[in-house]
């Protein structure tokens, strides 16, 4: 019986490493698609748009993040509205700071003091709504910073006459743009920003290529016409989602519009996690993604190749054909992180952490198993029950 079970998990192993490396390889072929559709030139378009923020508290970079996109090359008419729910935040201060800094652009800071669900984010956003003068809006993360043509390679998607892969056939309702982390001193920090970049982002892009297009939106950036939004009932129905970037993006690919991927990388700002923050932070992204794309959550079994081909390794007793798989499972990891991570993104970060890359694939399989256990996640300090993409409080299991 210790025989049988032995050779079974060799078998299992051995299958799953074989399919973790069709992953990776097919990640490749995607990240390829997709840096060829980037090299189209931009529509010349470009409409008038509202950037919209919600902020709470004064985040390391925030500053520099909001004047980057005060700093665009972009023809068409912006302005940026932030939002907070008390002008006492000391966020309120840093968007006074660029007024002063940048007075002939359009900036405004408005008290959002109503608490209208369990999402504080969108709770301000909806009442930054009737402060919006233009037709286009844009709403993204408070730590966002992006290039100068920002703007001018967000917006060029919506250009009727775009010669766009995300399209098919259908109006833009929705564009969204990758992004990638700028880590800080610690281990936590930098473990968390090489995930983005060498394993989240290339399952965007995967997901784009499968699936004929994206289906939902990525905080980063969530530029909507005001029709699209519409058309869903605006932001109202999200007030108590928790992943109300994948919901706004889901319902309106639902709506029947398409959801466009710019060519624009931005960067956020990646704290710097002790362990602890960092794995309960890990636990909360893998919980909302299990929440709203279960069978997707589940697939993501075969992202984790490189463990496999290891546990093969010790299931197999370390036979010639394990350690071929090992080599050859590694040799694709590293060919998807340095494509995805340097090329697509431009992350310079990646290379120097590259020798972390199998602890942050152990740590990752864990935290996925992990993920399964139970519905409780910590966000802003606070515990919730997630059920249905929704937070429920209090969160008792």
């Amino acid at each position: 019986m210790p025989h049988t079970l032995a050779q079974s998990v060799a078998i299992l192993t051995t299958i799953l490493a074989v399919a973790g490396m069709g992953y990776f390889l097919a990640a490749l072929i995607a990240a390829r698609i997709f840096l060829s559709q980037r090299r189209n030139p931009l529509a010349a378009f470009a409409p008038a748009v509202s950037i919209l923020k919600s902020l709470k508290g004064l985040d390391p970079g925030m500053i520099d993040a909001f004047s980057s996109h005060c700093r665009q090359s972009y023809a068409g008419d912006f302005e940026l509205i932030f939002g907070v729910s008390s002008l006492s935040d000391p966020a309120a201060a840093a968007v006074q700071q660029l007024q002063a800094e940048f007075p002939a652009l359009s900036i405004q800071l408005v008290e959002c003091p109503q608490r209208l669900g369990t999402n504080g984010k969108v709770s301000t956003l909806i009442q930054l709504f009737p402060h919006a003068r233009h037709n286009f809006l844009l709403i993204n993360d408070s730590d966002i910073t992006v290039s100068p043509r920002y703007l001018e390679r967000v917006m060029a998607c919506f250009a009727p006459e775009a010669d766009s892969a995300d399209k098919f056939g259908k109006e833009v309702g929705l564009v969204t743009a990758l992004y990638r982390g700028r880590a800080h001193h610690t281990m936590a920090s930098r473990l968390e920003a090489l995930g983005i970049a060498t394993d989240f982002q290339a399952g965007v892009l995967l997901s784009k290529w499968i699936e004929g297009g994206l289906h939902y939106g990525l905080g980063s950036t969530l530029a909507v016409s005001r029709d699209a939004l519409d058309k869903i009932g605006g932001l109202s129905p999200l007030v108590d989602h928790l992943a109300d970037d994948y919901e706004l993006g889901a319902r309106i690919s639902a709506a029947g519009y398409s959801v466009a991927l710019s060519a624009e990388v931005v960067e956020t700002n990646i704290a710097a996690y002790g362990w602890r923050g960092f794995l309960l932070h890990q636990l909360r992204w893998a919980r909302t993604v299990r929440d709203a794309r279960p069978w997707g959550y589940t697939g993501l079994i075969f992202t984790h190749g490189l463990c496999w081909a290891l546990l093969n390794v010790l299931a197999t007793g370390a036979n010639l054909l394990s350690l071929w798989l090992l080599a050859l499972s590694f040799c694709l990891r590293l060919a998807l992180a340095m494509t995805v991570g340097s090329e697509v993104l431009s992350d310079r970060q990646v290379l120097p952490n590259l020798w972390l890359l199998p602890l942050r694939d152990l740590i990752a399989m864990g935290v996925w198993i992990a993920g399964f256990a139970g519905n409780t996640i910590v966000w802003r300090g606070e515990r919730f029950l997630l059920k249905d993409g929704k937070l429920q409080k209090p969160a008792v299991e």
